[in-house]
């Protein structure tokens, strides 16, 4: 029976501690140069309908190093731009490969494509969450400061955001407490908020969403006022100046350059556990 990873409750927290531990060993693996092949002779296919780089770029990599390859296509160059359904297309994909990364807008489409699909369907970013991401992120909570249950996570900016929507399904499931900062209509709807335990504090509306989020910046003043071991993270990419300032990115307690290294060992780990248990 196929499994997917649409969202983060689709695995329960005994199998997101699997996941990390076989991403820390292919982290070790990798720094003393040793070959993992487990993934020989299995395909990858990236379907894209946003733009990418960290998720196109990490998922080719982690499905290559395993010995497997990747199939990199736009939905803009696929016979989707063309009217084929979705349903279609994943029915057809899941003939050729062996799992399914699907990057795109409304979560409805992602769920019309997993449910077409006869192979694992990986979310690679969709409007309702970025599960990949957090992942990581909770990786590298974990790598720097010791078990994520317990913690306290603090999300400053735009929490209605897919990053915050993943990070608000997250917390009752590692049980960290996430405490939000946002302005009014950047705050997540209750139904979001699940079991978390919160405290409140697009592109294309540039304009309006940089004044309003103007007090919401991560600097080294609002850094200040952390716990001397905490550490920031950043999905990436970064309008440095804007959400965050450079200092704070290239700063001692900045772990943005790890957590997004990160990413390519905990797909790796993910890619394993769909493909290799079906």
């Amino acid at each position: 029976m196929k499994r997917d990873f649409l969202r983060l409750a689709d695995f329960p927290l005994d199998e997101h501690r699997t996941l990390f531990r076989r991403a820390h060993e292919l982290k070790a693996k990798r720094r003393l140069g040793e070959a993992v092949r487990t993934l020989e002779g299995r395909s990858l296919l990236l379907l894209f309908e946003k733009a990418s780089t960290r998720t196109r770029i990490s998922f080719e990599a982690a499905v290559g190093q395993l010995g497997g390859n990747a199939i990199t296509l736009p939905t803009a160059d696929s016979q989707i731009a063309r009217g084929e359904t979705l349903e279609d297309t994943a029915r057809v994909a899941s003939r050729y490969v062996d799992a399914i990364m699907f990057r795109t807008h409304g979560d409805d489409r992602l769920r019309a494509f997993s449910r077409a699909a006869t192979v694992p369907v990986i979310n690679g970013l969709s409007d309702g969450g970025h599960p990949v991401q957090v992942l990581a992120d909770l990786f590298t909570v974990e790598e720097k400061l010791g078990e994520v249950e317990g913690k306290t996570i603090a999300f400053v900016g735009d929490c209605a955001s897919n990053m915050a929507l993943s990070f608000c399904e997250a917390a009752p499931i590692f049980g960290f407490h996430l405490r939000l900062a946002a302005p009014k209509g950047y705050r997540p709807p209750a139904a979001a908020l699940g079991g978390a335990q919160i405290s409140m504090g697009q592109e294309k509306e540039a304009a309006a969403r940089m004044k309003a989020l103007a007090g919401y910046q991560v600097n080294e003043k609002l850094l200040g006022k952390a716990h001397r071991h905490a550490i920031v993270l950043h999905c990436l990419p970064a309008h440095r100046g804007e959400e965050i300032t450079a200092g704070v990115i290239d700063g001692p307690q900045s772990a943005i350059f790890d957590e997004a290294e990160n990413r390519l060992h905990v797909q790796k780990a993910l890619l394993e556990h769909l493909i290799l248990r079906r």
